[in-house]
């Protein structure tokens, strides 16, 4: 009999190497490759030749029915999954522990049961009676869900392959699964990829929509090999702190609908509740008249958001001044800090520079440069931006000021909520919808609007 074969694989991406080594050459992860074993083959036997019935050829043109969607009845889900859960997809949910990954998952489960539809929550984590305590405290005790706490794939499935199977598998979570026939530990890379394909060949097989609960590093990225996001049809991370009372939850992936689009939860006693009007709740607490502080027209998907971004720089007693974000990218505010002092004549090197995106959002697109430096240029030099001012704008290395994208739709978000100055890029055929436009092509008239100048600033 064959013994089985060993090889070393990098637990960060999947990289496969003849022998140990401490650092991964294809991630740059250290300590991360471990020893695995592989299927045993027998020596010298040629690999196999199948030869298929060949492939059915089909024209480009055609008419495509949109898949069938199960409604979850919560709109802030539905909305960051395009409208509901595709029949036979496969979604893969991230965040944090503790951010309310299984309470989201359980919530859906029980509102899809109550319609009807048969729902599995398979648990490798928690028992039985932690479940049942938990949708007690939700008030869903009532609810049909079916329960199961297990973790080897193979009993799941000898459950689940039925003619009459159930409509939602979820597994929580896929780095406890377990496949027979792999040596290697439950969350290693080989466990992951073999649980994960013979849970996912299971739904497209019987049509049965699959939600897979993971963890994630320290670096806020889904434990295991990327090839795992890569093998579902959606992936969803939590975003937020545990300790603050939002949640977001963006969809980074979705071959069913847009990506990037994010859904609002506030976490309260009952549960995860949806937030209709993410705006509002951003911007609850703002203060007016408040140096470093500027309010942001932003866009997650199809969504326009209002946040607002906070600054605060202060003299640094060290040799190398601090730079915290939170929110943000902190490269892009090492380069909107250069752009400052090499084009508008601002002097921050020496000083310690905060920034801070209210609410727990994380801001990812570059429509930001212009609220970011609006709120540094008004903490350095300690004037408040016009009353019911929003902005919006890239900013280049040159200094100037590049328009954006979605502008109508910022601009009637701003304006729903009371906005009445808008300052922007200069856009053709813009509609500022009753807002007082103030336009700028370089960044340096963002620092005489608010009443500085080079002098000024260079002694400030």
């Amino acid at each position: 009999m064959a013994r089985p074969q060993r090889q070393h694989v990098c637990q960060g991406c999947g990289a496969v190497y003849p022998r140990w080594s401490g650092r991964c050459d294809a991630c740059g992860a250290w300590n991360s490759i471990v020893e695995e074993s592989t299927a045993p083959s027998r020596p010298g036997a040629p690999a196999p030749r199948r030869r298929g019935r060949g492939l059915d050829l089909v024209a480009l043109a055609g008419e495509a029915e949109a898949p069938p969607r199960l409604r979850t009845g919560d709109e802030e889900l539905d909305r960051v999954l395009g409208g509901g859960i595709v029949a036979g997809s496969a979604l893969l949910v991230g965040g944090d522990p503790g951010i309310g990954k299984s309470t989201l998952t359980l919530q859906a489960a029980a509102r899809l049961a109550q319609t009807g539809l048969e729902v599995v929550y398979v648990s490798g984590e928690e028992s039985i009676e932690q479940i049942r305590l938990r949708a007690a405290r939700l008030g869903l005790a009532d609810a049909p869900v079916q329960l199961a706490a297990e973790t080897s794939v193979g009993e799941i499935l000898a459950s689940l392959d039925r003619p009459q199977g159930p409509g939602l598998v979820i597994c929580d979570s896929i780095q406890t699964m377990w496949v027979d026939g792999i040596e290697a530990a439950p969350g290693t890379v080989s466990q992951l990829r073999a649980a994960a394909h013979e849970l996912i060949r299971f739904a497209k097989r019987r049509g049965t929509a699959l939600l897979l609960i993971g963890h994630v590093t320290k670096d806020g990225q889904i434990a295991g090999p990327r090839v795992l996001e890569h093998m579902v049809d959606a992936v969803l991370y939590f975003e937020g702190e545990r300790g603050h009372q939002f949640r977001i939850l963006r969809a980074v992936k979705n071959r069913f609908g847009p990506a990037n689009e994010i859904g609002v939860f506030a976490m309260e006693e009952r549960g995860l509740v949806p937030v209709a009007n993410p705006s509002a709740l951003f911007l609850a607490e703002r203060e007016e008249g408040v140096a470093g502080a500027a309010v942001f027209a932003g866009m997650e998907g199809s969504r326009p958001v209002l946040v607002e971004i906070q600054a605060l720089v202060s003299p640094s007693p060290l040799a190398t001044p601090r730079r915290a974000v939170v929110g943000w990218d902190g490269s892009r505010l090492a380069m909107l800090l250069a752009v400052l002092e090499a084009r508008c004549g601002l002097v921050v090197g020496a000083r310690d520079v905060y920034l801070n995106v209210a609410g727990g959002l994380r801001v990812q697109e570059p429509a930001a440069d212009l609220a970011v430096a609006a709120a540094l240029v008004s903490a350095l030099l300690d004037v408040p931006l016009p009353k019911g001012s929003v902005l919006f704008g890239e900013v280049g290395l040159a200094g100037e000021v590049r328009a954006v994208g979605h502008v109508g739709a910022r601009l009637k978000e701003a304006a729903k909520l009371g906005f009445t100055r808008v300052v922007m890029p200069r856009v053709r055929d813009a509609e500022p919808a009753g807002l007082h436009a103030v336009e700028l092509r370089r960044l340096a008239e963002l620092v005489e609007l608010l009443g500085g100048s080079r002098r000024d600033t260079r002694q400030g």
